[in-house]
């Protein structure tokens, strides 16, 4: 069955096309449930199809090819494509055949044939004829006088009142039982599975008018889609971008099957990531994120395998990370829906996305994965030293914070993470804690140095918002309590508020 009909059409359009260097032209965009399909117009033979075209030596052009049987050895075997001009038969040149000559050879030419083809140009080949100077092609009676739309090609077609799109002409050859009609064919197939759309020029920050262009997973490019407003441009890009994530989404369900529940990927999704190093010539390069387990993931291209996820750019512990949800204020550039991702080692990222909806949908999906792994894991410890000695930090779901010897495993102190009122950090390795004494209400500092400063920042941040969603599970996907869970500020530094 073909792919396409399978899918449901949910949104068609005509828009402009500009594709490498050539001028813009009319297409028609077919949004199905998996598929961008980009269609021009063209004339095909529908009645007496035959796999050749007419054309030949008293054209001046080879004949060409304009129907490939569905199916068929010619099909299936990939090398063989409508506009293609025949250059020989088993061998023999028919560049310069009459067309009559070329059927001919073909009838002949046995079971097994083997064509040299010769593609000629988008358009099809009849409308590039030129026209005889003893052709008469004029309306007949009953026309209107007007010619049809492809006139502008040079060739004056006849008109029929009764099927405005069926063409004929005395310079084009003709043979009984053809008939042609002008329809929308495809021109270029997207698949949307981990394609990604975007409207800024490649690496940039300059964002086009009304258009934007489609990438498919294997590289393949839709070229620039110029849509008729602003409103219109939106809307595809809405409805392009909500089949993408449903079909990401059944992506994951059918992943996650093989996977265990500790490794379940929560989210997947092309970003463009801001070149730390002003001086490059791209600003922006495409990449793939993924939330799966315990990891974030950065990828240069989607993971299809087992070993693809072994294969990623970098991978950073959810729970050792921040991310931060950038205002226009915080924004570097001129691209609007950004975020950025401090690393356990401090390293700052900066990504964009294309849409709102794609910011909510990142920032959702992370708090979510922060939240189940720190509720998987329970507690986290971490070396430390106090006065010189040895200690150990741990993190606790259950029991907040709590300091032993490294060596005795003896505790020096406990506290709730209700009793963490307020700390500081030196932005290197130290980290001064103000806990409120339950009984005296004092507050008591406690100052701690670790080798892996922001890890242990972001571990509490992270623990911190577990809590709060535990106690309101609105609160992940929602802002609504962030006001409860510690924030950064300077240079990774934590504030707690109450």
């Amino acid at each position: 069955m073909d792919f396409r009909t399978a899918c449901e059409e949910t949104k068609t359009g005509i828009c402009l096309l500009q594709d490498g260097n050539q001028e813009p032209f009319k297409v028609r965009l077919h949004l199905a449930k998996d598929i961008l399909m980009i269609q021009e117009q063209d004339v095909i033979c529908v009645s007496g199809e035959p796999f050749y075209s007419g054309g030949g030596a008293e054209h001046n052009i080879p004949v060409v090819i304009s129907k490939i049987s569905k199916e068929q050895r010619a099909e299936l075997s990939g090398l063989l494509f409508i506009g293609d001009a025949i250059l020989q038969i088993n061998g023999i040149n028919v560049r310069k055949c009459r067309h009559e000559e070329v059927v001919q050879v073909l009838r002949n030419a046995g079971e097994e044939v083997t064509l040299t083809v010769s593609f000629l140009k988008r358009a099809p080949a009849f409308l590039k004829l030129p026209l005889n100077e003893d052709c008469a092609c004029a309306p007949s009676d009953q026309s209107s006088g007007t010619s049809s739309p492809l006139c502008d090609s040079g060739l004056h077609l006849n008109y029929h009142p009764n099927n405005t799109d069926t063409l004929s002409c005395s310079s084009w050859p003709t043979s009984p039982g053809l008939r042609w009609e002008k329809r929308w064919c495809d021109l270029r197939l997207i698949p949307l599975l981990h394609s990604r759309f975007s409207q800024y020029l490649p690496g940039s920050d300059l964002c086009r008018q009304n258009a934007f262009q489609v990438i498919a997973v294997d590289g393949v490019c839709s070229g620039i889609i110029q849509c008729l407003s602003a409103e219109d441009c939106i809307d595809w890009l809405q409805a392009i971008a909500s089949n993408i994530s449903n079909l990401t989404k059944h992506n994951i369900k059918k992943i996650n099957r093989n996977f265990p529940v500790n490794q379940q990927i929560v989210y997947m999704g092309w970003t463009e990531e801001r070149e730390q190093d002003s001086l490059q010539d791209r600003m922006y390069t495409p990449k793939f994120l993924a939330l799966r387990g315990s990891s974030l993931y950065k990828f240069m291209a989607p993971p299809v395998t087992t070993w693809d996820w072994t294969r990623a750019e970098k991978t950073f512990s959810v729970y050792e990370i921040m991310c931060k949800i950038f205002k226009d204020s915080d924004l570097l550039d001129r691209r609007k829906h950004c975020f950025g991702v401090q690393s356990e080692s401090g390293e700052d990222l900066y990504f964009s996305v294309e849409l709102e909806s794609d910011l909510a949908l990142w920032e959702k999906a992370f708090q979510t994965a922060t939240f189940l792994e720190v509720e998987r894991i329970q507690c986290k410890t971490y070396a430390c030293v106090l006065e010189s000695h040895l200690m150990g930090l741990t993190i606790d779901f259950s029991t907040g914070f709590v300091c032993f010897d490294a060596a005795t495993k003896a505790v020096l102190w406990r506290y709730k993470f209700s009793q963490l009122k307020g700390s500081s950090d030196d932005g290197k390795s130290k980290i001064k804690f103000l806990f409120q004494n339950p009984d005296n209400k004092q507050i008591e500092a406690k100052e701690l140095e670790f080798s892996n400063l922001f890890a242990v920042l972001h571990c509490i941040h992270s623990f911190f918002a577990a809590k709060v969603a535990c106690l309101d599970p609105l609160y992940v996907g929602s802002q609504a309590t962030a006001s409860a869970a510690p924030t950064t500020s300077g240079t990774g530094k934590l504030k707690y508020t109450t």
